[in-house]
C-alpha cells in the first residue's frame, strides 16, 4: 500500500476554502476547484511510500502512480483489470469544491472518444491547444456524491416541461408589458414538436448557435426576472438563469438552463452522468469519480473554445429523469454506490471508535481518502495508518483490505474508496 500525494488543480470556478477545509489543512490562498487522486497522466499522483517506511522505489525515489503501474500492471491493477481496461488505472477520484458554476458540458462515448483523439492526433493538433477536443482515448463516464448542499444542472428534461418555462415568460412580458423577444415564440415552435429528441435538439441548436439574438434574448429575460417578474412554480430555475447571467452574460448556456433538469442534492446523495448528458455543476463540495480520462466538450458557461458541430454529435437528445444513485449495504456493512459503469464503484467507510472492521470491496485496485478522523488499512502484506487528508493507492495483489477504526479516536472516521466496478 503506498500513500499518496495528490495534485490540486486550481480553476478560478474552485472554492478557497472547502477543500483545505474538509482535508484539516491549510488554504493556499487561492481557488481549490480539484485534487485529482489517480494515475491519469495529465495530474499523476505521486507514490511516497509502502506503508513499511521504505520508498515506492526502494531507492529513494518518488514516481508517479502512472510511472509505478506501467512497472508491473499485473500486480498492480490485476490480470482481470489490465484484460479489460489496459495497462491503466481506469478510474480517476476527486475531490470537487465548485464556488461558482463550471462549463455547461458532454463527454463522449467510448467509440467517439476513440475516434475524435485519433482524428486529433493524425491532423497534428497539439494536445494542449485551445482547441482541442479530445485530450486522450477514454470515455468520462462519471458520479457525484454531495458531502454539501451541491447545486448543478442534468440532463434534459421532457420538452413540455421546458416549454411551460418559456410559456410562463412569454406571460411576464406580456403583463409587464414589455416587447417579447423574437427568440421565446421560436423556442415555444421548437418545443412544440410531437418527436421529444426532435424537440430538444431544434431548442438546443437554436439557442447554441444563436448569436446576438440570444444575447439580447437572455439580457431581457434576466432584466425582466430582476424587475419583479413573477417567478411562480419556476423559482429554482428563473433564480439560476439570472445567477448564470451575472457570471456569463449573454452565454448561450444560460437559456439553454431551461432544458435541463435543475437539482439539488443533499449531503450523502449522488447522482451518475453517463456519455450524451448535457450537465452543469454549479456550486457545492463533492466526491467525484470518473473513468480516467480528461474529454469534455463545452456547451457555454465558459470563455473556452465550444466546438459547435462536434458538440452537437456526442449530445444525447432524450429527456431523462435525475439518474439519483442510492446506496446498498452489503453483508459485510459496505455502504456502495454503484453506477451501471465498468470502470469504478464508491465506496463509503464510517467508522465510529470501537467499531469493527469494514471490508474493502476491492476489484483489482482502489484508492482511498480519509476526510474525518483516522483509519487503519490492513492487508495480507502489511498495515497503513492514514489521517484525516491522507490518500493511499492499494494495489490488487495486495487484497483483500480491512478499513479498522484507530485505537483510542474520541470521534468517527470518514473515508472513501474508489475500486473498479461491477456495473453494466
Amino acid at each position: 500500500m503506498y500513500k499518496l500525494e495528490n495534485v490540486l488543480r486550481p480553476y478560478a470556478w474552485g472554492s478557497t476554502t472547502a477543500i483545505a477545509g474538509l482535508l484539516g489543512r491549510p488554504a493556499s490562498g487561492g481557488p481549490e476547484a480539484e485534487l485529482w487522486i489517480g494515475a491519469h497522466p495529465g495530474s499523476p499522483s505521486t507514490a511516497l511510500d509502502d506503508g513499511a517506511g521504505g520508498s515506492a522505489e526502494g531507492d529513494g525515489s518518488r514516481p508517479g502512480l502512472d510511472a509505478l503501474i506501467a512497472g508491473d500492471p499485473e500486480h498492480y491493477l490485476g490480470g482481470e483489470s489490465v484484460a479489460e481496461f489496459g495497462p491503466r488505472l481506469p478510474f480517476l477520484l476527486k475531490v470537487l469544491a465548485a464556488e461558482t458554476p463550471l462549463s455547461l458540458q458532454v463527454h463522449p462515448t467510448l467509440d467517439q472518444a476513440r475516434a475524435g483523439f485519433a482524428r486529433e492526433e493524425a491532423a497534428g493538433v497539439e494536445r494542449g491547444a485551445a482547441t482541442r477536443n479530445y485530450k486522450d482515448d477514454n470515455h468520462k463516464p462519471e458520479m457525484i456524491f454531495a458531502l454539501t448542499r451541491f447545486e448543478a444542472l442534468c440532463g434534459f428534461r421532457p420538452a413540455a416541461q421546458s416549454r411551460a418555462v418559456f410559456l410562463h415568460l412569454a406571460d411576464c412580458f406580456g403583463l409587464a408589458g414589455l416587447e417579447l423577444p423574437p427568440l421565446i415564440p421560436r423556442l415555444l415552435d421548437d418545443l412544440a414538436q410531437p418527436d421529444e429528441p426532435d424537440a430538444l435538439r431544434s431548442a438546443f441548436e437554436r439557442l447554441i448557435a444563436g448569436g446576438e439574438a440570444v444575447a439580447q434574448a437572455t439580457a431581457s429575460v434576466t432584466a425582466a426576472l430582476v424587475s419583479g417578474a413573477p417567478v411562480g412554480s419556476h423559482a429554482a430555475e428563473l433564480s439560476t438563469v439570472v445567477s448564470l447571467n451575472e457570471e456569463y452574460p449573454g452565454d448561450p448556456g444560460v437559456l439553454i438552463s431551461l432544458l435541463l433538469n435543475r437539482i439539488s442534492l443533499a449531503p450523502g446523495e449522488a447522482v451518475y452522468l453517463p456519455a450524451g448528458n448535457v450537465h452543469a455543476y454549479l456550486h457545492g463540495l463533492g466526491i467525484e469519480v470518473m473513468a480516467s480520462s480528461d474529454n469534455v466538450l463545452r456547451g457555454g458557461l465558459t470563455p473556452k473554445f465550444v466546438d459547435v458541430p462536434e458538440l452537437l454529435k456526442t449530445i444525447a437528445f432524450e429527456a431523462v429523469g435525475v439518474p439519483r444513485l442510492g446506496a446498498e449495504t452489503t453483508m459485510l456493512g459496505q455502504e456502495l454506490f454503484r453506477p451501471p459503469f465498468r470502470e469504478f464503484q464508491l465506496q463509503r467507510v464510517e467508522l465510529r471508535p470501537g467499531a469493527e472492521p469494514v471490508p474493502l470491496a476491492q476489484a483489482g485496485a482502489a484508492v482511498i481518502v480519509v476526510v474525518s478522523g483516522a483509519v487503519l488499512l490492513d492487508s495480507p502484506k502489511g498495515d497503513l495508518q492514514l489521517e484525516r487528508g491522507a490518500s493511499a493507492f492499494l494495489p490488487a495483489a495486495e487484497a483483500p483490505v480491512n478499513v479498522h477504526a484507530v485505537a483510542g479516536a474520541t470521534g468517527p472516521a470518514v473515508a472513501f474508496a474508489v475500486t473498479t466496478g461491477t456495473g453494466a
